[in-house]
C-alpha cells in the first residue's frame, strides 16, 4: 500500500514509488539459495502447516487452471500440479528472476513435469487474459508488492467467475504479549539468523519491518473486497502470526 502517490514504505523507510521494485529485488536475489532452509529456520517448520492450510482451503481439483503469485521456491506449485493433474494447469510466476530460478530447479529435480508453466512477472499488471484462473494464491508475497490494491485488482481481473484468490501472509497478533514476544523474536533474533545461515542480516531485518508495515487483517479484508471480490474472510493461524484470507470473484 503505497503511502501517497509518490513514496511508499520499504520496510519503515519512505523510499520513491519507482524504486521499491528493484529493492525488494536485491532482497530476494540476496537470500534466494537459502530462502527454503531460513523458511524453515524461522517458523520452526510451522509454514508447512499455513501453506497445507491455503491447499485445502484453495478447493483446486484435476483439470483447474491456478496460479501461484509469489510463488518462490514452489511449495504451493508442487502441491497444486499433484491435484490439478494432466489435463490441468499450473502458472507459477514471481517478479524475481532468482527465486523463479530456484524455484524451477527445485520442482524440475522432484520430477514436476509439463502441468507447470514458469513466468516472470508483476502481480500489479499480470500479463494474462481475463478470466483465465480457477484459483490463485499469494503466499507472503503480497507485503512486499509496491501497490498492493493494484495488484488485488489485477489478480481479480484474471480470475474466473466463481474462482478464489487466497492470500496467505504474515498479519497482527491477536494478543499483547504475543505480540510483544513476536516484535523481540523478529528484530533481535531473525537478522542475526540472517547473517548466521544466509549471510545477510540488512534483508531480514527489512522482512521482518515488512511484516510490521502490512495491513491488519480486517485492513485486508476490505482491500480484497474493494478490488471486487466477494464472501472475504479470514482465519487467523498461530494466534494471528499469519491470516489466510480467501475470497471469491461472482
Amino acid at each position: 500500500m503505497t503511502s501517497d502517490k509518490h513514496t511508499t514504505h520499504f520496510g519503515y523507510q519512505e523510499v520513491p514509488v519507482t524504486e521499491k521494485a528493484s529493492r525488494v529485488a536485491d532482497v530476494f536475489h540476496s537470500v534466494a539459495s537459502r530462502y527454503d532452509v531460513m523458511n524453515d529456520l524461522m517458523s520452526f517448520g510451522i509454514h508447512r502447516v499455513w501453506k497445507r492450510l491455503t491447499i485445502e482451503r484453495a478447493g483446486v481439483r484435476p483439470g483447474h487452471n491456478v496460479l501461484d503469485i509469489a510463488g518462490g521456491t514452489g511449495d504451493l506449485t508442487f502441491r497444486f500440479s499433484r491435484l490439478v493433474g494432466p489435463r490441468g494447469r499450473v502458472v507459477l510466476a514471481d517478479i524475481n528472476e532468482s527465486m523463479l530460478r530456484v524455484g524451477r530447479d527445485k520442482l524440475i529435480d522432484r520430477g514436476v513435469g509439463g502441468n507447470v508453466e514458469y513466468v516472470q512477472a508483476n502481480a500489479e499488471t499480470l500479463p494474462f487474459p481475463d478470466n483465465s484462473f480457477d484459483c490463485i494464491t499469494i503466499a507472503f508475497g503480497l507485503r512486499n508488492v509496491t501497490d498492493q490494491n493494484a495488484a488485488l485488482r489485477s489478480m481479480t481481473r484474471v480470475l474466473k467467475p466463481g474462482g478464489r484468490l487466497l492470500v496467505l501472509e504474515f498479519s497482527k497478533p491477536r494478543s499483547a504479549l504475543l505480540n510483544r514476544a513476536y516484535d523481540e523474536y523478529s528484530f533481535r533474533l531473525l537478522p542475526r539468523m540472517g547473517e548466521c545461515v544466509a549471510g545477510d542480516a540488512d534483508s531480514y531485518r527489512y522482512l521482518a519491518e515488512s511484516i510490521r508495515m502490512h495491513p491488519d487483517q480486517e485492513t485486508l479484508k476490505g482491500m480484497m473486497e474493494t478490488a471486487g471480490l466477494e464472501r472475504v474472510e479470514y482465519t487467523n493461524l498461530t494466534g494471528g502470526i499469519v491470516a489466510l484470507h480467501r475470497g471469491i470473484k461472482l
